[in-house]
C-alpha cells in the first residue's frame, strides 16, 4: 500500500512554518523531520506513523485506531501507527504529539 497523498498534504500544511522542517520519502511514505528528528509520516501502510513520548505511549494506545508501530516484527517504543478517521482535529492532535516530543530532544 502506498501513502495517502492527501494526508501528506494535510501534514505539510499543519507543519508549515516549523523551524528546522525537512521532508523525505521514507518507509514507502512521506516523512516530516524537525531538526533532523523524524516526527510524523504519511505512512506507506496507510494512515500515520507518529513519534511520541514513550511515557505517553500506553495512554495514547487507548485512542481508536492506534497500535504500536512494528518494524521487521519488532515493536518500536515511542512510535505509533494511527489509522481510521483523521478529521482535522484528530490529525492536529497527532501532529501536536509528535512535535511536542521531538521539540524536547536536542537537535541532531
Amino acid at each position: 500500500m502506498a501513502h495517502d497523498p492527501e494526508i501528506a498534504e494535510r501534514l505539510r500544511a499543519l507543519l508549515a512554518g516549523q523551524d528546522g522542517l525537512t521532508e523525505k520519502r521514507m518507509f514507502g511514505g512521506v516523512a516530516f523531520l524537525l531538526d533532523g528528528h523524524l516526527t510524523v509520516t504519511a505512512s506507506g501502510r496507510g494512515g500515520l506513523m507518529v513519534r511520541v513520548a514513550p511515557a505517553r505511549e500506553d495512554q495514547l494506545l487507548e485512542r481508536p485506531g492506534v497500535e504500536p508501530m512494528v518494524m521487521r516484527g519488532r515493536p518500536m517504543r515511542g512510535w505509533l501507527h494511527v489509522e481510521g478517521e483523521l478529521d482535522d482535529a484528530t490529525l492536529r492532535s497527532w501532529v501536536d504529539e509528535g512535535v511536542s516530543y521531538v521539540r524536547s530532544l536536542p537537535p541532531k
